[in-house]
């Protein structure tokens, strides 16, 4: 195991970490906000990252399977208690709890520990809305693009290892290129909601911690009753489009630059867009049923609870968990989906139940005609028996690690409902879920020993099982 590889590699991250969290002092300014704690600990942080890369400088990295996957599971793990430190210096919360709202930032889980969000002060709702923004395309692939200036060729590596979806594809020759690409196209996705949210009545302090919140997917709010305390419905469709925008693979994004349709051709992408309108038009019905709703204003609740819990964002408008249990099932059903690989989206993804369900029928197809040579094809492309593996594997240990969370949760002496959707919340990085967890409430009331399995459950739903499971396997330590 080369650590000084995994230290470098920290170093390098824990710097990027320092400089960006500068903007949150001038955010305190601003708001005339006590500044010298956190410009203390954030120069702590830089000049110690800084004096570790120095030592390490000349230290090539070297970065094979097991490097970038215990990397990875580490860089996380530094996140969340890197991120902890702002909550545990101007609110009164324990280190659990801190380290529970770090770790639900930086994944873009959007579950919190505060009761009273809009007395926290306003450069905490700028750190909680900036971990999303940072988690949502990933630090890692931020990361990445840096560390190809230490390594060129290290970091692809590091790359598969913390990237969604069932397989990677380069657009750009250089693995960097492709990594800055995909943060341009996420830059511009953030600028255009803030400048669409300021036009319809937000303002530019709300704007834009909501739009960092909605491209990441991530769920963070600044007010208490997060979009229902906005009156424009055209604030709300905004979200609508780009929490939906943002569940969309962002490769395909990437390539209308260049002029390429093609990704949003794909199955998977026509799949999420029709169980999207399937699921926002059922529920608009449900909806209006009962609440006696007119047809526009039933809709825009429906369609937006829809985009936020398939895209796993998490931002409410009303509280869902008091309507009828149909509601709650086309709810629960568009939780199960998440978003596209490839997006900043959680969730077990829309082209894995592709693949699934396309297996699935070639098996029953296989009982019926034993000597007949079958494939799985999505996209007209073959998929290799790999990629069917690697894709049943995810689905069972996505369900193995929502079921073991959803047994502590009941054995914690919590209700069915909490327990259930409390943990396919976290582990999908949905956020808030039914009963005590419901869109109304939060994570408060649960132990410091729960808010640290929480936390685990939600960097293993973020890193999608694999990457944290093999760290189990004996032979992740032995020779590969």
């Amino acid at each position: 195991m080369n650590f000084r590889s995994l230290l470098k590699i920290l170093a390098v991250v824990g710097m990027t970490l320092a400089l960006i969290f500068t903007s949150e002092l001038a955010v305190g300014f601003y708001y005339g906000e006590p500044i010298v704690p956190l410009a203390k600990f954030e120069a702590v942080l830089l000049a110690g990252c800084l004096l570790l890369y120095l030592l390490l400088r000349k230290e090539p990295v070297k970065l094979g399977i097991r490097e970038s996957i215990l990397s990875v599971n580490l860089l996380w793990l530094t996140l969340g208690v890197v991120g902890a430190v702002p909550f545990l210096l101007y609110t009164d919360i324990t280190f659990a709890s801190a380290f529970f709202e770090a770790v639900s930032g930086f994944t873009t889980t959007g579950a919190t520990v505060f009761n009273d969000i809009e007395a926290l002060p306003k450069t905490i709702l700028f750190h909680r809305s900036l971990t999303h923004w940072l988690g949502g395309l990933g630090v890692v692939v931020l990361s990445v693009g840096l560390l190809s200036f230490i390594n060129p060729t290290g970091s692809l590596s590091l790359f598969k290892a913390e990237s969604t979806g069932i397989q990677i594809e380069k657009l750009r020759p250089r693995i960097r290129e492709t990594a800055l690409s995909l943060w341009g196209v996420y830059l511009a996705l953030t600028v255009t909601d803030l400048l669409l949210l300021k036009l319809f009545g937000m303002g530019w302090f709300d704007a834009l911690n909501h739009a960092f919140s909605t491209v990441s997917t991530g769920g963070f709010s600044t007010k208490n009753a997060s979009l229902g305390a906005f009156e424009s419905p055209w604030i709300i469709w905004v979200t609508t489009l780009f929490m939906l925008l943002s569940g969309i693979n962002f490769l395909a994004h990437l390539k209308l630059f260049y002029k390429d349709v093609s990704g949003y051709k794909s199955e998977e992408v026509r799949w999420y867009l029709t169980l999207f309108i399937l699921f926002g038009a059922a529920l608009t019905v449900v909806h209006m049923d009962i609440s006696g709703d007119r047809l526009f204003h039933a809709a825009t609740h429906a369609f937006f609870t829809i985009a936020s819990v398939m895209t796993t964002t998490g931002f409410a408008t009303i509280d869902y968990g008091g309507w009828s249990h149909l509601a709650i099932a086309l709810i629960f059903g568009a939780m199960l989906f998440g978003g596209n690989a490839g997006s900043t989206a959680g969730g077990v993804k829309v082209i894995r139940f592709v693949v699934i369900v396309k297996t699935l029928l070639m098996e029953f197809r296989r009982t019926l005609h034993p000597r007949a040579v079958l494939s799985v094809f999505v996209d007209g492309a073959k998929l290799d028996r790999s990629v069917l593996s690697s894709t049943f594997g995810f689905f069972t240990l996505f369900v193995f690690t929502v079921a073991m969370t959803s047994g502590y949760i009941y054995a914690r002496g919590y209700d069915e409902m909490t327990a259930i959707s409390g943990a396919l919340a976290l582990v999908g990085n949905v956020g808030p879920g039914f009963s005590h967890v419901g869109p109304a409430d939060n994570f408060s009331f649960f132990s410091d020993t729960d808010k640290l399995i929480f936390s685990i459950a939600m960097i293993v739903g973020r890193l999608e099982c694999y990457t944290v499971f093999i760290l189990l396997s004996p032979s992740f330590w032995k020779k590969f």
